[in-house]
């Protein structure tokens, strides 16, 4: 049968991947694409604001310019791994999943089973990234150990994780209209998802960072055009920053490439177009509590963007470069909590928010501990299981600490109303101050008895016009993330150094500034990875390197010789105490910086991912007339 690998080789293949579309039951929103045949495009998204056919005809400048990514592997160390034990129709599954509720939910539908029916329980998952979104392994142990009326486990191999789930392959062109002011007047943006052979969460992707294709700057005509595309290729789904990261590396790049022709400093031309609170977003939406320019102005300070920059000498010259990016959180999403307090003053919190080394328990746990004003060491959080921990939509998305956050929020709230009106029923007149063992023995004439708080938490959203793609509520917060690099480039070999890379986000008001700090530094070192090593390499359709001995990911050898974060405090207001995501802020900006430090340093753009000391070769041999011939 005839095959089809590339994004928009797919868009008129002769090729079709699927004959009938069939989008699955769980998302109400997409069962208008049901039934269309003969297509490669599995979803496609198209936003209009203003005119933009009008302000490239009147604009000064035009630029037009092409970037494309490769696709990339999240690999966590911990596999993809699921237990399922099924007795009596039941069923109760140990997964290393980021979803128990949606597992829970899928498998039960698969089954016909009720919900009660099947169990999912989840401990600390030894990385995610993204991977685990959705059912994965589950559905095989489950049919598995239906047949074999015993236990069965099945752990996927690091191979067979490459073949599972990947990073969307993109390409993206994009196209700017400038007034003689250095305003961006308009802007048209086509992006290609190259999904592989199975949606899995792509459609998200291609929708929900699709409306964010122009950039974080305030631009009054956009066009942008979004489409998730199957191709025989391994799958495609979320990977963290939800396809963020292959939009900044275009907009971010080509909007370096005009401040240079225009001759403006980078900074500067970024800071005219910026978008700023009060400002709809191309989208529609307001930005509310997006600290963009303060974001790059920290960038800029700590970069040290206007003291002399020595530019080296000889073979050896040096750059540097600035991006900023930014991503809208998930909507809409529910999340559930319960949080019980125990007759001896200690408190659980019930919760199905899964710590895959974030630190949400930690955050948590701080929430319930404010709110109850108890030590934060008499606060337990339990491991997801769907027989005990209450609904969440999943943990992704850099949602936990907005969504979840706010759920046990209030549900400390809640249970600390009721222990207040305990107070009063039994005549202690420090209400919620009064020690706690000592209220409940008043109470119930022993330690006994429990005060169960619980709430429900989904944030407003309205959906996006499905002839516009417009929305006055697209999101409830922003993340906003820039990165500063300085490189060294050895013109002889394109071989390059990373001296200094500084990451700057906006945090809103940290739960806990250190846990913060350290996502902020993995979000970075894995941006790095996929930019300058990681890659899968296809050859007439088969994965050549399948293994880590063959797929790069960054050792310690591979680090910037000086790396730093700055925290932007800025309270998130509808945030639960002022707080928002971050896991996903530190991976915007990393790969246009590098490579706009890297022309700074020789003046060669390079346009492909990963950015490798070949590529930097043959762009400096081209550019000195003496192009190498191509494989």
């Amino acid at each position: 049968m005839p095959a089809v690998y590339d994004e928009i080789e797919a868009l008129d293949s002769e090729a079709i991947v699927h004959e009938e579309l069939k989008p699955a039951g769980t998302f109400a929103d997409l069962k208008h694409l049901s039934g269309r045949r003969d297509t490669n495009v599995a979803l496609d998204f198209h936003l209009r604001l203003g005119d933009a056919d009008k302000a490239f005809a009147d604009a000064a400048h035009v630029f037009e310019h092409t970037f494309r990514t490769q696709q990339t592997m999240h690999t966590p160390f911990e596999p993809m791994v699921a237990i399922a034990d099924v007795a009596r129709d039941r069923a109760t599954i140990h997964s290393s999943t980021q979803s128990p509720s949606f597992v829970r939910y899928e498998l039960s539908r698969l089954l016909g089973w009720p919900e009660s029916n099947v169990r999912v329980r989840t401990g600390h998952l030894g990385g995610g990234f993204g991977a685990k979104v959705y059912v994965k392994v589950e559905a095989l142990a489950l049919a598995l150990s239906m047949l074999a009326h015993r236990p069965v486990r099945v752990a996927q191999t690091m191979e067979e994780q490459f073949y599972t789930i990947t990073k969307h392959p993109s390409t993206f062109r994009i196209r700017s209209a400038v007034d003689d002011h250095g305003r961006i007047v308009g802007r048209k943006c086509e992006v290609w998802w190259n999904g592989g052979a199975y949606a899995d969460i792509g459609p998200r992707v291609t929708q929900k960072s699709g409306f964010t294709a122009a950039g974080p700057y305030d631009i009054d005509n956009i066009d942008i055009d979004s489409f998730a595309l199957y191709t025989n290729r391994p799958p495609a789904g979320a990977l963290r920053g939800f396809g963020i990261p292959q939009l900044v590396w275009a907009y971010e790049s080509h909007t370096d490439i005009i401040a240079r022709e225009l001759g403006i400093d980078p900074i500067d031309f970024r800071k005219r177009n910026i978008l700023r609170d009060g400002r709809p977003q191309a989208v529609g939406t307001i930005v509310k509590d997006g600290e963009f320019e303060p974001v790059l102005d920290e960038t800029a300070r700590r970069l040290g963007w206007d003291r002399p920059f020595d530019k080296g000498a000889g073979t050896k010259r040096r750059g540097r470069g600035v991006a900023i990016g930014f991503k809208a959180s998930i909507s809409p999403t529910t999340s559930s909590a319960i949080v019980s307090v125990n007759a001896d003053g200690s408190v659980i919190v019930y919760c199905s928010t899964v710590d895959m080394g974030q630190g949400s328990d930690t955050a948590m746990a701080q929430i319930a501990a404010e709110v109850l004003d108890i030590p934060l060491d008499r606060i337990r959080v339990v491991n997801p299981d769907t027989d005990v921990t209450p609904y969440d939509m999943s943990t992704l998305g850099s949602r936990s600490t907005f969504h979840m956050g706010h759920a046990v929020r209030l549900a400390a709230a809640d249970a600390k109303e009721k222990l207040v009106a305990m107070a009063e029923e039994v005549g202690m007149p420090e209400g919620s101050n009064a020690p706690l063992p000592e209220l409940f023995i008043k109470k119930f004439g022993m330690r006994a008895g429990t005060i169960v708080g619980t709430a429900n938490f989904k944030p407003d959203y309205a959906p996006t016009d499905p002839e516009t793609g417009l929305s006055p509520n697209a999101t409830p917060f922003w993340m906003i993330g820039a990165t500063g690099a300085e490189v060294e480039v050895d013109t002889e070999t394109g071989q390059f150094t990373i001296l200094r890379m500084i990451n700057v986000c906006d945090v809103g008001k940290p739960i806990n500034p250190a846990v913060v700090e350290t996502q902020l530094s993995g979000a970075a070192v894995m941006q790095l990875g996929f930019t300058t090593t990681e890659r899968m390499i296809l050859e007439n359709g088969q994965l050549t390197n399948p293994s880590l001995a063959d797929y790069k990911v960054p050792g310690i050898f591979d680090m910037p010789v000086i790396m730093e974060n700055g925290m932007i405090e800025a309270e998130q207001h509808n945030g639960p105490f002022g707080a928002k995501g971050a896991g996903e802020s530190g991976t915007f900006g990393v790969s246009p910086a590098i490579a706009n430090a890297i022309e700074d340093a020789v003046g060669v753009r390079i346009a492909e991912m990963p950015i490798t000391a070949e590529a930097i070769y043959r762009a400096l041999r081209a550019k000195g007339g003496a192009p190498l011939e191509e494989d």
